[in-house]
């Protein structure tokens, strides 16, 4: 088969790192979350899915469902430091790999002499050298591989063409698919559309109407198994930034203002290590009505001063005077030297709560 794209998505990533770490936790309910009131679970083991435990829940209903959980606070340090030996695996066997995050990537099967069994081995080595279960989709473009590498997890193996797809989860939700979110299957339903079946075979005029001239189209295209067959192996940092979520709301200036220089100084630091300089300085701000606000100021010239990005921040914390109490706050560094960024300091940008 011509134009084969792989997804392969590491297995429960942060608990099997914990897990390789701390052998004596196998078989149990792992839970990897922080331990404030606002805390959300990083992943958990399949042990604890089982009690309804998921990614991205908050961690005070994790304990709740699973109160025999083994709950452990997650170290990046470590989780990068597995994935980099991951992704050098990668690009060993595959020339044009795409990074998505610490635990994912697609890779482009195209010319591969036995692509399957290419990918079959690639899984066995990262098995063998890291310790790491991962689980592999494979079709003709992103959509297809990504949705059939979720299909048999863990440890799955999935191959599906665009048909097969179609076939296969035609009666599953549209929220099934990356990119079709919760608010976006309610108003699908609202139109009657509950299945995937159901909107690659929609009306594009009624989802046009519905959506836009350019969503509705694009739904109907997901809805078919339609996507990219793309796989761009570098992607370029455009920004580096640091943020933190309070377990408690702040509405204290001067300790917004500490706070702000605080994470300044780490992400300087991040700078230098990288050997980056940015000349447009943000701010985010998030109340506590979840209003979230950016203020950006770009300068002369590039820097990685802590002094400098600091001051613009303070500056533009100062301006913006925000008239709730704080849930999160970051500071962000982009147009790095090099790049061709537009300057973007003329406006603030308005989120309104989701």
């Amino acid at each position: 088969m011509a134009g084969l794209i792989a997804h392969l998505d590491l297995d429960a990533f942060y608990a099997n790192v914990e897990l390789r770490r701390r052998p004596e936790l196998k078989g149990l309910p792992v839970i990897v979350a922080g331990s404030g009131p606002r805390a959300v679970v990083t992943t958990a083991s399949y042990e604890a899915r089982r009690f309804g435990v998921g990614s991205a829940m908050p961690a005070a209903r994790a304990r709740r469902l699973c109160p025999d959980a083994v709950v452990i606070p997650p170290d990046f340090i470590a989780y990068r430091e597995v994935s980099r030996a991951v992704m050098a695996i990668l690009r060993s066997h595959v020339e044009r790999v795409e990074q998505l995050g610490l635990d994912e990537a697609y890779l482009d099967l195209s010319g591969l002499h036995s692509p399957k069994a290419a990918m079959r081995r690639l899984v066995e080595d990262v098995r063998a050298s890291t310790g790491m279960s991962a689980s592999v989709g494979i079709g003709p473009n992103r959509l297809v591989a990504k949705v059939a590498s979720d299909a048999e997890k863990p440890a799955g193996f999935v191959v599906l063409t665009r048909e097969q797809a179609c076939t296969r989860f035609a009666l599953s939700a549209p929220g099934l698919l990356p990119g079709i979110g919760p608010k976006t299957a309610e108003r699908l339903t609202a139109l009657g559309i509950t299945t995937l079946a159901q909107l690659g075979a929609a009306d594009e005029r009624a989802l046009v109407a519905a959506f836009g001239p350019r969503q509705g189209p694009w739904l109907r295209e997901r809805g078919q198994f339609i996507g990219s067959d793309e796989v761009e192996p570098v992607r370029e940092a455009v920004s580096e930034s640091r943020e933190t979520t309070f377990d408690h709301d702040i509405a204290d200036a001067a300790r917004l203002e500490e706070i702000l220089a605080q994470l300044g100084g780490e992400l300087c630091t991040g700078l230098r290590r990288h050997g980056r300089r940015g000349r447009t300085i943000a701010i985010k701000v998030r109340l506590d009505d979840w209003t979230t606000v950016t203020r950006a100021r770009t300068i002369a010239r590039p820097t990685d001063a802590a002094e400098e990005v600091v001051g613009v921040a303070l500056e533009l914390l100062r301006e913006y005077a925000p008239a709730r109490p704080v849930r999160l706050l970051g500071v962000r560094v982009a147009g790095f030297a090099g790049d061709e960024e537009p300057p973007a300091a003329v406006a603030g940008q308005l989120e309104l709560p989701v």
